[in-house]
């Protein structure tokens, strides 16, 4: 399935009126299945379905690495994805019992934004980055971004590891886009922890949650975080920087990782 849509609308400009062509996101709900068993079901973007499966079964620490998976099947034109993995039961239980809906965009559910209950390591990595190179990758960011550029209706993140390793993810819920780059990195063998993550939106819980699972030091974007964002990234040493724009920046907590 194409991940956008061809159609004719009706375009008003002051006293006129006229149709044009117009292109449009896809949304689909895509059943994640595991070991024969439904795990969930998340509203997404068509593109890059298997690496949105392989990044939200570990932000949900239900699979450890790209490693434990044997087996991975994309179906129902693209709507329906089957993995045979070694996996943690304990935490398919814990997601069914204590999911909730999460406050981005695209109807998901999560287990991990209660900073007192994520089963996560706090971040030790000693990757540092300059605050020149930040502000420049934030700035060609939004020019890497395909369906962004076609569609102006999806979220987008980028996991940069220097200027020959980087991942780019796209969808129209941003907790999808770190996925779909976690994913990318993952079954690229990349090391996560010597790199750093800049997304679109807001630097909400489930945000920066998701960063913190997979143990990436630094998260970035061009708005704001929120308040139980920046209690999730102070306990666990994530730096997180918000309103990156030109030169400027707001370091939230955890600045040594930025030289400027």
């Amino acid at each position: 399935m194409e991940p956008i849509f061809q159609t004719k609308i009706t375009k008003i400009k002051g006293h006129e009126a006229y149709e044009v062509d117009d292109t449009l996101v896809r949304e689909i709900k895509l059943e994640l299945i595991v070991n024969g068993s439904k795990v969930g079901a998340v509203m997404a973007t068509p593109v890059d379905q298997e690496a949105l499966a392989v990044g939200y079964l570990m932000s949900e620490n239900i699979i450890e690495s790209f490693g434990d998976i044997r087996e991975m099947k994309l179906l129902n034109d693209g709507m329906r994805i089957e993995i045979e993995a070694k996996v943690n039961e304990a935490n398919i239980k814990k997601l069914n019992a204590e999911g909730v809906v999460i406050s981005g965009c695209g109807k998901s559910i999560t287990a991990n934004i209660d900073p007192e209950a994520i089963e996560a390591k706090v971040i030790k990595s000693d990757f540092t980055l300059s605050a020149e190179v930040l502000c420049k990758e934030m700035g060609q960011f939004y020019t890497e971004c395909p369906l962004y550029e076609q569609t102006g209706c999806v979220h987008t993140a980028k996991l940069f590891t220097d200027e020959k390793t980087y991942f780019i993810g796209e969808d129209i819920a941003q907790h999808n886009t770190i996925d779909k780059v976690v994913g990318k990195a993952q079954m690229a063998g990349v090391d996560v922890s010597r790199a750093f993550l800049m997304v679109s939106g807001r630097l909400s819980s489930e945000m920066v949650a998701k960063a913190v699972m997979h143990q990436i030091p630094i998260l970035a974007s061009r708005t704001a975080s929120t308040c139980l964002g920046l209690m999730i990234a102070e306990k666990f040493g994530l730096t997180l920087v918000g309103f990156v724009r030109g030169d400027k920046m707001n370091v939230y907590r955890h600045p040594r990782r930025i030289n400027v």
